[in-house]
């Protein structure tokens, strides 16, 4: 799986996490942004970090991140950035925050590495060159059907305030059902240890990273409508282990 932008991306994923880890678990200003999410001084100052990395290694790139918005958008390369993917689990001591970094080449992601600093992992995937986690290749479940799933809900407490009815279908899926959040349940998915994962309300930074994770290892994720990921507003997500179980999935969804 080498490649020397994935080389660059896994480098960058590691002083994300060095940079991270120096605040974790420490005394941290947050501040609250209009829809209510935590920001620190960790979020601000890794996101600066990465770009100043990115700047240095692919001059005329542009730059998408969650903190300090865009910077050369209309660039044909451009690297989107989540520097803590789960601020609310970062600063209550929950080691399950991750680091998203994708590569997009003309609105394709092409390159994905996740971080999990805490948990000293890393996973990787390249269009066409599968995903990855410290050298082993990853596979998903191959799970074709709901019936004996294990499936992960993301967010469950907007997804019942905004859709009760298809929170009621969630509860009654699979086998096993666990409340989640962030970006850790994909990298489950990737390694076969989780076979759906379903999200609400995401960003770009949320989901394209994660998507080309779990798709790689075999998996498929779109919208709740089945439609295309891209760069766009905020949507609300599925991803399962394989097309045949992610179809059940839009059909549960969907009611």
């Amino acid at each position: 799986m080498r490649n020397a932008e994935l080389d660059d991306a896994l480098a960058i994923a590691g002083a994300a996490a060095e940079a991270a880890l120096g605040f974790f678990r420490g005394r941290l200003g947050i501040e609250f942004k209009a829809d209510e999410s935590p920001v620190t001084q960790a979020d601000r100052a890794v996101e600066a970090e990465v770009r100043r990395l990115i700047a240095d290694r692919f001059p005329g790139h542009g730059i998408y991140g969650e903190e300090h918005g865009i910077e050369g958008g209309d660039a044909r390369a451009l690297w989107v950035i989540d520097p803590i993917d789960g601020t609310r689990s970062f600063i209550s001591g929950h080691p399950l925050f991750g680091f998203l970094l994708a590569h997009l080449v003309e609105g394709e992601v092409e390159l994905a590495a996740v971080g999990m600093p805490a948990l000293g992992e890393v996973f990787a995937a390249r269009r066409g060159g599968g995903a990855w986690k410290d050298g082993a290749r990853l596979q998903s479940s191959g799970r074709r059907t709901l019936e004996g799933s294990t499936l992960y809900v993301n967010e469950g407490e907007k997804i019942w305030r905004a859709h009760p009815e298809t929170f009621a279908r969630l509860m009654n899926a699979g086998t096993t059902r666990r409340f989640s959040y962030d970006c850790y349940p994909y990298a489950l998915l990737a390694m076969g240890h989780v076979d759906v994962v379903v999200d609400f309300d995401l960003q770009p930074y949320d989901y394209l990273t994660v998507s080309l994770l779990v798709e790689e290892a075999g998996g498929r994720m779109t919208d709740w409508a089945g439609g295309r990921l891209h760069m766009g507003e905020s949507v609300s997500t599925v991803a399962a282990a394989t097309p045949d179980l992610h179809a059940a999935a839009l059909r549960l969804l969907q009611g």
